[in-house]
C-alpha cells in the first residue's frame, strides 16, 4: 500500500503514537517533525505536546532523541548476550534509558547452534510475543567491553598452573574467566569486571571492589550489586529525612484512637511495622451480627512530602527489598524503623480505614481519617495464634487480658471476612515460602518452610478489605488511583496449561469463561495427590504478572473488580501514592506549614502528571525486588548445601528442558540441574507437551513433578546453582548423540558442543 502522505501542522497523540509504533527504530522529535511536515513555530508547539506526552506516560523521552512506547524496546537495537541455557539464547539491551530495569528477550538464533556466547553484540529486530519479546539476530557486531559481577576465586588453570579467575554471580552464567588484572581486590572479593577479548582470549579485569560477600549478614551484597539496587541515601534525602522526623505528633487534624486497643500481628523477624488493626461487634441495630473494624496503617505521606529529596529517592527505589541478612528499605531507618513504625506503647500518626462488616462478612461501608494511635501490643503470627488456639495471653502480650480479648474480636470479625472470601472464589495457591534462619554470628541456623497459619489469613483478609475500599473510596470521588491489576491469563498460556493439564487426564474447557474457580476446581481434583505441587506451580506460571497503573483492569487472582495497595507505605510507593490521594479527596490535609519541607501532603505534581509512568517504573522495581530476594534465598540454600556435596537428596523435579531437568531439593528449594549426558547411554528425547524426557526404547522417562533421589555434585553460593546426577551416574556411560528427530515429532536431546576457551563451571574440579 502506499504511504499516506502526512498533513502539515500539528499531530494529534494519536498520530504520534502509531508513527512511533509503525518505525523500524528508535526515533526523536526531528523524524517526528519531519515526517509531520511540522515547520517555523509548529515546532515549540510539537515539543511540548511531546514532552506533555512524556508527563502522562505514553512515550519516554531518552537521551539521545529516542522515543520508545511506554519505555518499550525499539523495532531494531542492539543486544548484548546474556546468558545461555542450553538451546536457549537470552540477551538484554545495551542501552535502555527507560525507568525500571532492562528487559530480558530470547533469542532466535539462527544457522548454526552455538554461534552467540555470553558477551556477544547483536543488532536484531524485536517482535512481541506473549507478554514479552523475542530479538531475531540481523548481524553480530564487534565485542565491546561488558560488565561482570562475580568473586575471584584462586584455582588450577590450563597445565596445572595457579591461576585467579573471575566466578559470575548470575547461575546462568556457565564459565569462570580468566583475570588480568585484580586492583586493589583479593581472593574472595566480591567485583566488578570488564570482560574483552573472544574466545580463548576473553579475559576480566577489576574495575571495583565491592566488598566480600561470605562475611556475617552480607551474601545479599550479590543480589544488591547484580541488581544495581541503591542501598545508600545521598546526604540530601537524610537530611530532609530527619528534619521530617522532628515533625510535631498533636492531635490536631487527627482522630485520638489511642484509648483502642489496636494490635499489630507481625513475622517474628518483621524489620518495620507499618499496619495494625482492632475490631469490636457493632452496636448500631440496622447492623444485627455485624462488626466495626479498624486497619490503621503508619501515616507516611505526613513525613514524606511530595516532590521533595525524600519523596524523589522513595520513587527511584518503588519498594525495600528484603534479604535474610538485611533490608533495603525504600525510607532512611529514621522514618522506616523509627516515626513511621507502629510500635508498642508509642504514640504514631496513622492513617485509619474505618469499616463495618455485616453479619455476612460484606463491607458495607468504609471512611478514612488521619488518626493519633498507641499499639498495646506487637504480636508475632506465633504466638496470636497460640493464644487462639489454647485461649491463654501469647508470652508478646505480656499476659494483658485486654489484648487477649482484642485478638478474640479480630479473629470475630474475621470468620465472617473468611466467608465473604470463600463465597468470592479467589485464587487459591498455596505455595510454599523458604524462610532462612540466621544466628547471632550472622551464620545458616536453619532453612524451612515458612510454617502459614489462620493468623496469617486473618491479617491478609483485614489487608485486602482496606485496600478494596481505598480503591472504591477514591473511585467514588473520582479521584485518581494507583491500581494493583491483575488481569486474566492470556489464551496462549492457558492453551499451554491446557495441554500440560491435558497429560495427568485434567483439564478445563478454553470456551468457558475463565475465573479462579475454574482454577481452584483444578487443585481440588489434586487434593492429596504427590503431584499437586507441581500442579499449582504450573497454575501460577499461567497467570499474568500483576503490576501497577492508572486503568483499572480488576484483580482476576483475588476476584476484585477494584483494588490498591493501601496498607504498606513504609515499603512500596504505590500505597504512598494511594495515601496522598486519599488526603486529597477526603480533604485530610495537615494544618500548618512546616520549616524546610514542603507543606502538601497530598498527590504532588510529579503524581498527577506522570501516574501511568511511574505505574511501570514501580512495577518494573518491584519485578527486580523479587528476583533479587529469590536469588539471595538461592545462594543461601547452595551455602546451607555446600557441606553436602556428594550426598545423595531427596528432590522433585521442577522443569524439563532439551538439554536436562532442573529439580529442586525437598523442603528447602534451590534448583539444579542433571545435565542430560549424565542421564545414560540411551537416546533421550524431549516432548514439550508433556514435559519429559523419554528414552528411546522408553525405559525411563523424567517429568514434572516426578520425586527420585539424586547426589548433589555442586552448590554454589555464589550464583546460587546447584547440580546433580543420578546415584548411579559414574556407572553410566554417556549418552549417544541421537539423530536430528524421531519417528514421533520428538526433538532427540544429546551431549552439547562446548567452546574450549573459558572453563565451564560443571567441569571446574
Amino acid at each position: 500500500m502506499k504511504k499516506p502522505k502526512p498533513q502539515p501542522g500539528l499531530p494529534s497523540r494519536e498520530q504520534i503514537l502509531r508513527f512511533i509504533e509503525d518505525s523500524p527504530g528508535a526515533i526523536g522529535k526531528r523524524e517526528i517533525a519531519k515526517h509531520f511536515a511540522v515547520r517555523g513555530a509548529d515546532k515549540i508547539a510539537l515539543k511540548a505536546l511531546l514532552k506533555d506526552m512524556t508527563d502522562e506516560g505514553l512515550v519516554d523521552m531518552a537521551p539521545g532523541r529516542a522515543f520508545h512506547k511506554h519505555g518499550g524496546l525499539p523495532r531494531v537495537t542492539v543486544f548484548r548476550i546474556a546468558a545461555v541455557e542450553g538451546d536457549a539464547v537470552w540477551a538484554v539491551p545495551e542501552r535502555w534509558e527507560a525507568s525500571g530495569p532492562p528487559p530480558r528477550v530470547r533469542v532466535m538464533e539462527k544457522g548454526r547452534r552455538g554461534a552467540l556466547g555470553v558477551g556477544d553484540r547483536i543488532l536484531a529486530r524485536t517482535e512481541e510475543r506473549g507478554s514479552g519479546h523475542v530479538a531475531h539476530p540481523m548481524k553480530k557486531l564487534q565485542s565491546g567491553g561488558e560488565s561482570i559481577i562475580g568473586v575471584l576465586v584462586s584455582d588450577m588453570g590450563p597445565g596445572g598452573k595457579p591461576m585467579t579467575w573471575l566466578r559470575p554471580a548470575d547461575k546462568r552464567a556457565r564459565f569462570d574467566f580468566a583475570v588480568a588484572e585484580m586492583g586493589d581486590a583479593a581472593i574472595g572479593d566480591l567485583v566488578r569486571a570488564e570482560l574483552s577479548g573472544r574466545g580463548a582470549a576473553t579475559k576480566a579485569k577489576v574495575i571495583e571492589r565491592i566488598g566480600d560477600p561470605f562475611a556475617p549478614r552480607s551474601l545479599s551484597m550479590i543480589a544488591i550489586a547484580r541488581h544495581e539496587i541503591p542501598h545508600v541515601f545521598g546526604e540530601e534525602t537524610l537530611a530532609e529525612a530527619g528534619r521530617a522526623a522532628k515533625l510535631p505528633l498533636t492531635p490536631d487534624g487527627r482522630e485520638d484512637l489511642r484509648d483502642l486497643p489496636i494490635v499489630a500481628i507481625d513475622p517474628r523477624d518483621a524489620r518495620d511495622y507499618d499496619d495494625a488493626v482492632w475490631a469490636a461487634p457493632d452496636g448500631d441495630e440496622t447492623n444485627k451480627g455485624g462488626w466495626r473494624a479498624i486497619v490503621a496503617i503508619a501515616d507516611v505521606s505526613y513525613y514524606v512530602r511530595p516532590d521533595g529529596a525524600l519523596d524523589r529517592e522513595a520513587r527511584r527505589r518503588g519498594n525495600s527489598v528484603y534479604f535474610p541478612d538485611r533490608v533495603v528499605p525504600m525510607l532512611p531507618e529514621a522514618l522506616s524503623a523509627g516515626v513511621c513504625s507502629l510500635k508498642a506503647g508509642e504514640d504514631r500518626a496513622a492513617m485509619a480505614c474505618h469499616l463495618t462488616v455485616d453479619r455476612h462478612g460484606k463491607v458495607t461501608a468504609w471512611r478514612f481519617a488521619r488518626a493519633l494511635v498507641r499499639l498495646r501490643a506487637n504480636i508475632a503470627y506465633e504466638d496470636a495464634q497460640a493464644m487462639i488456639d489454647a485461649a491463654s495471653p501469647p508470652p508478646s502480650a505480656g499476659g494483658d487480658e485486654e489484648v487477649v480479648s482484642a485478638l478474640k474480636n479480630l479473629w470475630g470479625c474475621w470468620t465472617l471476612l473468611a466467608k465473604a472470601r470463600a463465597a468470592r472464589a479467589p485464587l487459591d495457591l498455596d505455595l510454599p515460602e523458604r524462610q532462612v534462619i540466621l544466628d547471632d554470628q550472622g551464620g545458616i541456623a536453619e532453612i524451612r518452610v515458612r510454617e502459614r497459619l489462620d493468623a496469617h489469613r486473618l491479617i491478609e483478609d483485614y489487608m485486602i478489605a482496606a485496600n478494596v475500599a481505598a480503591a472504591k473510596a477514591l473511585e467514588a470521588k473520582k479521584s485518581l488511583v494507583m491500581y494493583r491489576i491483575h488481569e486474566p491469563p492470556s489464551r496462549e498460556k492457558l492453551v499451554s496449561l491446557k495441554d500440560y493439564l491435558d497429560t495427568f487426564d485434567q483439564s478445563f474447557a478454553l470456551g468457558q469463561v475463565i475465573t479462579p474457580a475454574v482454577f481452584n476446581r483444578l487443585i481440588d481434583g489434586f487434593s492429596g495427590d504427590d503431584r499437586l505441587p507441581e500442579i499449582m506451580e504450573a497454575i501460577l506460571r499461567s497467570q499474568t504478572q500483576a503490576y501497577y497503573g492508572p486503568a483499572n483492569a480488576g484483580h482476576f487472582g483475588l476476584a476484585l473488580g477494584s483494588y490498591a495497595h493501601f496498607t504498606s507505605p513504609i515499603r512500596r510507593y504505590a500505597d504512598l501514592i494511594v495515601h496522598r490521594a486519599l488526603v486529597d479527596a477526603w480533604r485530610l490535609e495537615m494544618p500548618g506549614k512546616p520549616k524546610d519541607l514542603p507543606a502538601r501532603t497530598g498527590l504532588g505534581e510529579a503524581d498527577r502528571k506522570g501516574l501511568s509512568r511511574i505505574g511501570e517504573a514501580i512495577s518494573a522495581l518491584e519485578r527486580r525486588a523479587m528476583e533479587a530476594e529469590r536469588e539471595t534465598v538461592d545462594r543461601y540454600v547452595a551455602a546451607w548445601l555446600a557441606t553436602k556435596v556428594g550426598e545423595i537428596v531427596p528432590a522433585r523435579i521442577t522443569g524439563v528442558q532439551p538439554f536436562g531437568f532442573f529439580a529442586t531439593v525437598d523442603g528447602l528449594g534451590g534448583d539444579g540441574l542433571v545435565p542430560v549426558s549424565t542421564l545414560g547411554s540411551e537416546r533421550f528425547f524431549y516432548d514439550e507437551a508433556a514435559r519429559t524426557l523419554d528414552s528411546e526404547h522408553g525405559r525411563v522417562s523424567y517429568g514434572v513433578g516426578q520425586r527420585l533421589d539424586l547426589r548433589l555434585m555442586e552448590a554454589n553460593p555464589i550464583s546460587g546453582a546447584l547440580r546433580f546426577e543420578l546415584p548411579d551416574a559414574e556407572d553410566r556411560p554417556p549418552a549417544k548423540r541421537p539423530p536430528r528427530r524421531d519417528g514421533k515429532g520428538r526433538h532427540p536431546v544429546g551431549r552439547r558442543g562446548r567452546p574450549a576457551n573459558i572453563r565451564h563451571q560443571g567441569r571446574r574440579r
